[in-house]
């Protein structure tokens, strides 16, 4: 069981700034949770994938109950539960990680929360007096940014808040017979990004460090930055090991997409840095804003990851990364 401790950048241009504030928002509109199905995948030992509406979900079962990682949208929850409880045969959730703060992420919280029943003993137990419900666990920064709220946001339900954080750069987990490691990796897609790594299963829970459906959504309002994304694959890749033919071996569920491995990391990792590199050349010789967009630093790779509408378009995402670089206002 993990140790128990407290409950307790750079400025975006406007429009960019208000599209950030509002993420969550933009993200849940037109969804009819209503029509969502919820489907389960297994990726190694016992780790599953679930997917419905937002992140995916990482779930891992065993003797000891159930240990989920992020909870999609509140409208979810119910879905998402009944899903794990179909899995694991009705065994009581233990653990809720979030890998970072964004609703799609957090926002089924209380009601895991209110589902789960946390394995607890001896002083704490006699102090709590009954079912205190899952534990949830996340990196400080995500606490300060869940009352810390941007503009438009409104107050996340009572109960929704990590009720255990951890300030250093790991923490860990022993459940189900496994070792689990929390890797606090910063300044990435938020300041409060973690990598969940299954040392037995072989599996990575990325959060939205690692998006394969386009290009990554950089929050600068919360301290996202393109460098501290680069630096989260990397370590993504230093982390996953390859089976033979380098297809397969450790596993990597991303924060949205297919489930994935090494190979897949390492050819994102590539276009995230080739990009990157193309638009700091042109932040050191002085562009504006406008001159990089208009040199289509994204050209080659739009195909596959590109977006001219949405919450997240590539031209957003190229000026979060030629801000986050340094680029003149």
């Amino acid at each position: 069981m993990t140790r128990l401790r407290t409950r307790a950048g750079l400025a975006a241009g406007a429009v960019l700034t208000g599209v950030l504030g509002a993420v969550v928002g933009l993200a849940q509109q037109g969804i009819d949770f209503d029509r969502v199905t919820v489907r389960s995948f297994k990726v190694q030992d016992n780790v599953f994938m679930l997917v419905g509406a937002g992140s995916n979900v990482t779930v891992q079962i065993g003797d000891d109950g159930v240990l989920v990682v992020d909870t999609q949208f509140a409208p979810m929850a119910d879905k998402l539960l009944a899903e794990i409880a179909r899995l694991s045969g009705g065994k009581p959730i233990r653990y809720v990680v979030n890998t970072h703060v964004h609703g799609d992420h957090t926002g089924g919280n209380a009601r895991f929360r209110e589902a789960g029943n946390a394995i607890v003993a001896g002083n704490v137990a006699f102090e709590i007096g009954g079912n205190a419900g899952a534990l949830i666990l996340a990196h400080e920064n995500v606490q300060h940014r869940m009352v810390a709220l941007q503009p438009g946001e409104a107050a996340p339900p009572a109960g929704s808040l990590p009720t255990d954080t951890f300030f250093d750069a790991s923490d860990e987990v022993y459940f189900n017979g496994e070792a689990i490691e929390l890797l606090h990796q910063p300044a990435a897609h938020t300041d409060g990004d973690i990598l969940v790594h299954f040392r037995r299963s072989d599996v990575v829970s990325t959060g939205d460090i690692y998006n394969n459906t386009g290009y990554p959504f950089i929050d600068i309002a919360r301290g996202g930055t393109i460098n501290g994304i680069v630096d989260g694959l990397n370590r993504i890749v230093q982390i996953t090991v390859p089976r033979d033919k380098q297809e397969g071996g450790t596993m990597v569920i991303p924060g949205h997409g297919r489930i994935a491995d090494e190979a897949d990391v390492v050819e994102y990792r590539d276009m995230i840095t080739i990009i990157r590199d193309r638009i700091q050349d042109m932040v050191d010789k002085g562009l504006s804003l406008d001159a990089v967009k208009a040199a289509r630093p994204t050209s080659d790779y739009d195909g596959r990851y590109g977006a001219t509408s949405g919450f997240w378009t590539t031209d957003m995402f190229v000026e979060a990364v030629y801000r986050t670089l340094g680029g003149r206002p």
